[in-house]
């Protein structure tokens, strides 16, 4: 699936257990944060990509610089919902996604800018060619 610039839209399922609701069966806000991880995680794995290995072999890791969300619906317990990440812009050193999470409707919309650092220091790194190649595809 392409989105509206050309890109490709990558979707990742994800089912809502008990702990990732509140008391009244709503899913906690701060989990909406962590499907989103996991389609990003999904979408680099799917590119080739394992993170481990990135930081096992390159001593290199994504980290979350800042995250935008909106959120338009309550996902409950039990819905069956669509996790979606899409480039919308790759830098030398940081790369920024578009995420939504769907039912049968537009649940939550956010905006993650990641950054590469070297996993020892923390300081900002560049994404390895290779790497930039494939996602920019």
């Amino acid at each position: 699936m392409s989105g509206p610039e050309g890109r490709a839209i990558f979707s990742w399922p994800v089912r809502v257990y008990w702990e990732d609701t509140d008391a009244g069966g709503v899913v906690y806000y701060a989990n909406y944060l962590k499907f989103m991880e996991r389609a990003r995680s999904e979408w680099l794995r799917a590119l080739g990509f394992d993170q481990r290995r990135l930081r096992d072999e390159l001593g290199l890791v994504f980290v979350v610089r800042n995250a935008t969300i909106e959120y338009l619906k309550p996902a409950r317990y039990d819905d069956l919902l669509t996790v979606t990440a899409r480039l919308e812009q790759a830098n030398r050193a940081s790369l920024v996604m578009r995420q939504t999470i769907e039912r049968d409707e537009l649940i939550a919309s956010a905006e993650v800018t990641l950054v590469c650092v070297h996993a020892q220091t923390f300081k900002p790194a560049r994404i390895p060619a290779q790497m930039l190649h494939a996602i920019e595809k």
